[in-house]
């Protein structure tokens, strides 16, 4: 099964055990209710950021919905071999997002990290929740938009911030750009 089907399955299966309608769940998360129809039926993996949104209203932690199986620590994810490359988009067309998680497997976590591709074209949207997020460039050049201000990251630079200020990471300069992140939400 695809990890797209995967997730798709994870939170209509966690939606249903809460008996929630789909119109619910789009309430109490803040995410239209089109967007959580098609990431049930497979159509659309989510982004970040609507990932994060599902699993606080249906009161997981984000990996819930990324796990397949238990490793014990430390969990070690060689550059070679990395699992993912999910990007946010409809089956067939893609946003330009690839993201990789780097904690799959670690069911006592608290954060999520994440190795993201991001194209020159991304289609980035601002994002808030709950938590915090760290990122720091590997390459190319990335702009964060981050209260309305807006800050160009060079390869090696980093952001540190409070996650439910609305915010968003693009590649910048018409460039595409790699990044390692790492988001935190309270549970």
């Amino acid at each position: 099964m695809a990890d797209g089907c995967k997730v798709a399955e994870r939170v209509r299966t966690y939606r249903e055990r809460l008996q929630m309608t789909v119109e619910t769940l789009a309430v109490k998360s803040g995410v239209n209710a089109g967007v959580i129809a098609s990431v049930e039926a497979g159509e659309v993996y989510p982004a970040l950021g609507v990932l994060v949104k599902l699993s606080r209203a249906l009161g997981q932690r984000l990996g819930t919905f990324m796990d397949d199986q238990y490793r014990p620590d430390p969990v070690i994810v060689r550059a070679g071999v990395r699992e993912g490359g999910q990007t946010a988009h409809k089956a067939g067309a893609s946003d330009g997002f690839s993201y990789f998680p780097l904690g799959r497997g670690k069911t006592d976590r608290h954060m999520e990290p994440f190795y993201i591709e991001i194209a020159a074209d991304a289609k980035a949207q601002l994002s808030s929740h709950e938590g915090e997020e760290f990122i720091v460039v590997v390459s190319g050049e990335v702009e964060l938009e981050y209260g309305g201000e807006r800050q160009v990251l060079k390869p090696g630079d980093s952001a540190y911030y409070n996650s439910v200020v609305q915010h968003v990471v693009k590649a910048a300069n018409g460039q595409p750009a790699k990044i390692y992140a790492v988001v935190f939400m309270p549970f």
